[in-house]
């Protein structure tokens, strides 16, 4: 379908407009990893320093169980890098969009790339011709809209984490949000098998210190994914 010739601003309010119903998932997640990381013993600016940097939610509340254990800092690092290795594939996939678009744009296309913005950015890429100028607005749009709820999200979470009652098993809300993410992935046998293979590996090597256990369930996981992925292919 083509679309009309809208401006760049035009693109980006439909991005903003396009990306508002999805918040209703991101606004609980990060009240929840705000009030998580204050009990963890995170100062309030440690835990806004680390959601404007990483903005990576499962990344986020895994480097936060590992620091809070103590974990050694390049294996935290290492960890929430591999579950963020997704987003490389999303950057290739949203690339072939981009290809007149300058550095600047790239570099800074990246600290608003995540689930939300690939996902609503990519299916109207496929769905509708229009300039790239357009395109990239409509990312930005997209981006700005799921940045600043994950942000102030995280600040609201963390601005109440004292005043949560201790009674509240917030804590049992981690593995649920995980759940919730994970759930809508688990449409096709590839998937199913991959999720199994990180989660039942992450269970039998829960008590590997400094969480190396997750790493290997993770790599392992990956190089999985890759096989049964390519006999299906």
């Amino acid at each position: 379908m083509l679309a009309p010739n809208h401006s760049i601003w035009r693109s980006f309010l439909t991005g903003v407009l396009q990306a508002l119903p999805m918040q209703i998932a991101t606004v609980p997640f990060g009240v929840i990893f705000g009030a998580l990381a204050i009990e963890a013993g995170l100062s309030l600016v440690e835990t806004m320093a680390m959601t404007s940097i990483v903005v990576a939610g499962a990344a986020q509340l895994v480097a936060l169980q590992m620091l809070v254990d103590q974990a050694p800092l390049w294996l935290t690092v290492a960890t929430a890098a591999f579950v963020n290795l997704r987003m490389a594939i999303y950057s290739a996939a949203i690339a072939i969009y981009w290809r007149e678009a300058g550095p600047w744009p790239r570099v800074l296309a990246a600290w608003f790339l995540n689930d939300q913005s690939y996902a609503i950015s990519i299916r109207r890429y496929a769905e509708v011709e229009e300039p790239e100028r357009n395109r990239v607005a409509l990312f930005f749009g997209i981006g700005t809209c799921c940045l600043t709820c994950w942000i102030m999200a995280c600040l609201a979470g963390a601005a109440l984490g004292t005043q949560i009652p201790e009674d509240w098993p917030i804590d049992f809300a981690v593995p649920l949000v995980f759940v919730a993410m994970t759930a809508p992935w688990l449409q096709n046998w590839p998937n199913v098998i991959v999720a199994l293979t990180a989660g039942s590996l992450s269970v039998a090597l829960a008590d590997w210190a400094n969480g190396a256990g997750i790493i290997l369930a993770i790599s392992v996981a990956i190089v999985v994914g890759m096989l049964v992925g390519g006999k299906r292919a």
